[in-house]
């Protein structure tokens, strides 16, 4: 494939999880990809099994990294899936500090990234692809302010849109909301391990309620649809799930 070809994508997150299946999937059309994390042991790894890939250190929601890294690399393709893992108790049971680490990271980072994308600017033609949830539509009662840190992250990709419009910038964003649980990923295994517990049955038999599971390698396939093709060319938020891609208004 070589739909990408001549593109630059970011990838904020894109050493493990979803990131990473972005990250492959978009090396694999034809992109040049450059992968930002924290750890750099993490990325030295993934570098040496994705050919071309570049990497980039740095805390997605220290907002000098996303002066240092936009400034630097100038993507024409920005996906930001970086995030932590919530902390999975009831509410009661959560101190305000795991209540509102994603609010912290996930939204932070979206913040950061997306206001320096149209300060730089980014060059006309250029995609930012937020990475919500569908916790952001139905609600996840044991993990905390994670359902409306997703929640938060989906209108800012709205609210980003409107002022690059204003702007005449030239910039898309968009808010791609994986609506199942993606079980082999560390976030998806502690979600899915917390859930099955509280209703006392296994991992495996709640992940099995989704139907046909949504791996890594199934986003990162989505992500390249979203920028290639034509079916999705308008629109704000999508839903992604083992079955592809759906639009969310």
């Amino acid at each position: 494939m070589s739909e990408l070809r001549g593109k630059t994508a970011l990838v904020a997150g894109g050493s493990r999880g979803l990131g990473r299946g972005a990250v492959e999937a978009l090396a694999a059309a034809g992109a040049g990809v450059v992968a930002l994390a924290r750890d750099e042991g993490t990325l030295a790894a993934l570098a040496g099994e994705v050919a071309g890939l570049r990497t980039f250190a740095g805390d997605v929601a220290d907002p000098a990294t996303a002066e240092r890294a936009l400034g630097e690399i100038r993507p024409d393709i920005l996906v930001l899936s970086a995030g932590a893992t919530p902390h999975m108790a009831p509410v009661q049971a959560q101190s305000w500090a795991q209540f509102s680490r994603i609010w912290n990271t996930d939204v932070r980072a979206t913040f950061e990234f997306g206001r320096r994308a149209l300060d730089l600017p980014l060059a006309p033609g250029s995609t930012v692809i937020v990475v919500s949830s569908g916790a952001a539509i139905g609600g996840s009662p044991l993990s905390g302010g994670y359902s409306g840190a997703k929640r938060m992250q989906w209108f800012l990709a709205g609210f980003l849109r409107q002022e690059a419009a204003a702007l005449d910038l030239g910039i898309r964003f968009l808010a791609l909301l994986p609506k199942q649980i993606v079980g082999e990923t560390a976030l998806g295994h502690a979600a899915a391990t917390g859930y099955a517990d509280r209703q006392g049955i296994t991992k495996a038999a709640f992940l099995e309620r989704f139907g046909a599971p949504l791996t890594p390698a199934l986003f990162g396939r989505g992500v390249v649809d979203l920028l290639t093709d034509p079916a999705y060319a308008e629109g704000l938020a999508f839903g992604i799930t083992g079955q592809g891609l759906e639009p969310l208004d």
